[in-house]
């Protein structure tokens, strides 16, 4: 996000370097969080974003000067914008004792920069979903950057879409009850998302986050209902289908976050309406692609597994054979287990792998010898001896 802006940044720096300065999304995006300057609109095109870029660098000279510090012009601010935006998290990880996103990053073994990538998305519409194949982290990743960025995991809550989960569920509805008399009836009752929602407009100056775990496999019309139109405009109100009292209205505050995962894989799933995709940032999560790529190999060795790395070239390899479904791919998740071994990867293989391949490949019977795991294991030793006598 903002690439032609930063070329076209570096272009301007050239005409006049006292007068532009360099633009990076992620960077100016938690200087506006860490010094209270406000996002953004969050519909503005890129030359609107790199003005309010300009002009939040106008305003910290100006109180940077005021405190002492002497800024001559925009690329000096910039500069130390920069140095502060790396400096800050480190100071709170320090006095609250969470992690700054490198920290995360380095134990998830993915990239900084995916994670703050993220993060800007969640700034920008506040909400992201993950989606990709089955045991790709989605999840995992979801639940840690949530804690991460609410600061304490009491501000994070899950709930998991199924096909019978309701906008009764989700939002408020009336339940059954039993009185103190015994008598059976129905009550009022808000679901997750008005209890998350009431705790958040408590604590306005924290981060609050909804994940939404196997997001595609409710009905998202009937669930969301009028959030719809909450998710895209944070700052109306509108009434809710079911009311404590006459005209009550609702709204969603700004400092809740929605983090959805999809599963790709399942074919029993109906895709996500046009309608919701556009109020979500969508982040994947495939084998064959960073960041989830060579994530296998990575925890292997830091878990002292040298000797059992031979397992993702294995899953690379089988990959390469679903690569015209890559929905179908393997994901690491699987064989991320302690104390793993071969007589665990073919357990893992037989009972969990082979079954998923089985479904994906159904009504190609003969396709499943290609993935017998003895066969894979000789393919992988060939090449790894062919490589040795090119060396």
């Amino acid at each position: 996000m903002g690439v032609r802006t930063s070329i076209v940044a570096q272009l301007l720096i050239g005409l006049d370097a006292e007068k532009y300065a360099p633009f990076s999304f992620n960077r100016y995006n938690r200087a506006y969080r860490q010094t209270g300057y406000g996002p953004p609109d969050p519909n503005a095109n890129e030359a609107a974003l790199y003005t309010y870029a300009l002009e939040f660098l106008d305003k910290f000279i100006v109180e940077a000067n005021e405190h002492g510090l002497r800024l001559r012009n925009r690329p000096e601010a910039f500069i130390v914008v920069w140095n502060l935006v790396d400096a800050l998290p480190k100071l709170g990880s320090q006095l609250d004792g969470s992690k700054t996103l490198s920290t995360l990053a380095d134990e998830l073994l993915l990239e900084a920069e995916f994670l703050e990538e993220i993060e800007a998305m969640l700034e920008d519409k506040r909400q992201v979903i993950f989606q990709g194949p089955p045991g790709t982290g989605k999840t995992f990743v979801a639940r840690a950057l949530a804690d991460n960025l609410s600061g304490d995991k009491n501000r994070v809550g899950l709930v998991q879409f199924h096909p019978s989960y309701a906008y009764e569920d989700f939002v408020r509805g009336f339940r059954p009850r039993i009185s103190e008399g015994g008598i059976a009836g129905f009550e009022l009752q808000d679901g997750p998302l008005l209890r998350l929602v009431e705790d958040a407009r408590k604590d306005k100056d924290s981060r609050h986050i909804l994940i939404i775990d196997e997001i595609n496999r409710g009905n998202l019309a009937r669930v969301f209902g009028e959030l719809y139109f909450l998710l895209e405009y944070r700052d109306e109100e509108i009434s809710l289908q079911y009311q404590r009292k006459a005209g009550e209205t609702f709204s969603l505050p700004k400092n809740l976050y929605i983090i959805g995962t999809m599963n790709t894989a399942d074919r029993s799933i109906a895709l996500v309406d046009l309608a919701l995709r556009r109020r979500f940032y969508f982040v994947e999560f495939h084998p064959d692609e960073e960041p989830v790529k060579g994530v296998l190999r990575k925890w292997l060795n830091k878990n002292n597994l040298e000797d059992m790395v031979w397992v993702a070239d294995v899953v690379d390899k089988a990959n390469e054979l679903l690569k015209e479904d890559r929905h179908a791919a393997i994901g690491p998740s699987y064989f991320m287990q302690e104390d793993l071994d071969e007589v665990a990867v073919r357990r893992i293989w037989k009972h969990s792998v082979l079954p998923y391949i089985e479904e994906r490949l159904f009504g190609f019977d003969s396709s499943l010898d290609a993935f017998d795991l003895d066969k894979l294991m000789g393919q992988v030793v060939q090449a790894l001896a062919q490589d040795g006598n090119r060396g």
